[in-house]
C-alpha cells in the first residue's frame, strides 16, 4: 500500500517502481525539491555522470575541492549545473530540501571552501533536473510509478549511488525488499 498522497512533497525521495522499465528514470531515485500545485521539481540523486569531464571545461579550473562528485539530475536542461551540498550558504542562496541537504545556487562555495572544512562538507553538482507540470506528478503516484520514502543527507550523500535504490527498497519492508531482488535485466531471470 503506499503512504498516503499527502507525503508527496519537498524532502521526499521519489522511487522508481518496477512500472518504469527504461529510460534516464528506470531504478532512480529522486530527491523531490520542491512540490506545488503548479508542479514539481527533483534530482536524480543515484546516476553519477558517465563521462569523464574535466572540470576546467566546465569553468570550474579554481576548484578547492577535487571530491566533488557529478551526477546525472535529469532529463530537463542537462546544461543547466545543480548543487546539493550539506551546508547551507545563506537564506537568498540556499534552500533547505531536507535536513541537512541544501540546494546552493552559489558555485563560488567550491572555489572558496576552506581546507579545514573540506572533510566534513558534501558538494554533488547535477546536470539537469526532472520537472513535473501541474498534476503530472501527482497523476505518476497514482498510477504506480513512484515509491515515496522520507528524504535523508545520510542517503544522499554517503549511499553508493549503485545501491541507493535497492538501499531505500529494502528499509522501506515487506513486499519491497522482494521488489529491491528484481534483476535490472530480466533476461537473466
Amino acid at each position: 500500500m503506499h503512504p498516503p498522497y499527502s507525503e508527496l512533497k519537498k524532502g521526499t525521495f521519489l522511487i522508481a517502481s518496477p512500472n518504469i522499465n527504461n529510460g534516464i528514470f528506470f531504478r532512480c531515485v529522486v530527491l523531490l525539491c520542491e512540490h506545488t500545485p503548479l508542479g514539481s521539481f527533483g534530482l536524480i540523486v543515484n546516476k553519477p555522470l558517465e563521462v569523464n569531464t574535466e572540470h576546467s571545461l566546465l569553468e570550474l579550473t579554481s576548484l578547492a575541492n577535487s571530491s566533488i562528485q557529478m551526477r546525472v539530475g535529469g532529463p530537463n536542461q542537462p546544461n543547466q549545473i545543480i548543487m546539493l551540498q550539506n551546508f547551507g550558504t545563506n537564506a537568498d542562496s540556499s534552500l533547505e530540501v531536507c535536513e541537512g541537504v541544501y540546494l546552493n545556487l552559489e558555485l563560488e562555495t567550491l572555489q572558496n571552501e576552506p581546507e579545514e572544512m573540506r572533510d566534513t562538507r558534501s558538494s554533488i553538482l547535477y546536470f539537469g533536473y526532472g520537472g513535473w507540470n501541474e498534476g503530472a506528478l501527482e497523476r505518476e503516484f497514482l498510477n504506480g510509478n513512484w515509491f515515496l520514502y522520507p528524504a535523508s543527507n545520510h542517503h544522499v550523500f554517503e549511499t553508493s549511488p549503485k545501491l541507493l535504490w535497492q538501499t531505500l527498497l529494502r528499509e522501506m519492508g515487506g513486499k519491497y525488499i522482494t521488489l529491491s531482488m528484481i534483476p535490472e535485466d530480466l533476461d537473466l531471470n
